[in-house]
């Protein structure tokens, strides 16, 4: 899936990882990919300006450490990012179901007026 199809969705799917704990980018990159059983195979020139424009909003946090002899980043949830998180998953649900329901010729939820 191209990072195009996820605009939008995105800083909810960075967030939804990192709510495991803290992780770098490329850890975070490989979660996607991982979860979404190869689907969400997105580059670091995706990834990485999320993840700043996420700090930026103050909804991740980062700091350096050192491992295997090099220094990364290392990004952690804010409380702010952990709120953003559930109204972004509240959100996703009712967007989703909708689609779902249309998509599947259901019912919709609501009456259009005439």
């Amino acid at each position: 899936m191209t990072a195009e199809a996820l605009k939008g969705h995105l800083d909810g799917l960075l967030l939804a990882v990192l709510e495991r704990g803290p992780a770098h980018g490329y850890a975070l990159i490989e979660a996607l990919r991982a979860g979404s059983g190869g689907t969400f195979d997105l580059p670091t020139g995706t990834v990485y300006p999320a993840l700043r424009r996420l700090e930026t909003s103050g909804l991740v946090a980062s700091t350096w450490e050192k491992g295997d002899g090099r220094q990364r980043r290392m990004y952690e949830l804010t409380t702010a990012g952990h709120r953003h998180l559930a109204r972004q998953r509240q959100s996703w649900r009712q967007f989703s179901g909708a689609v779902t329901a249309v998509m599947d010729g259901g019912e919709p939820a609501w009456t259009p007026s005439t």
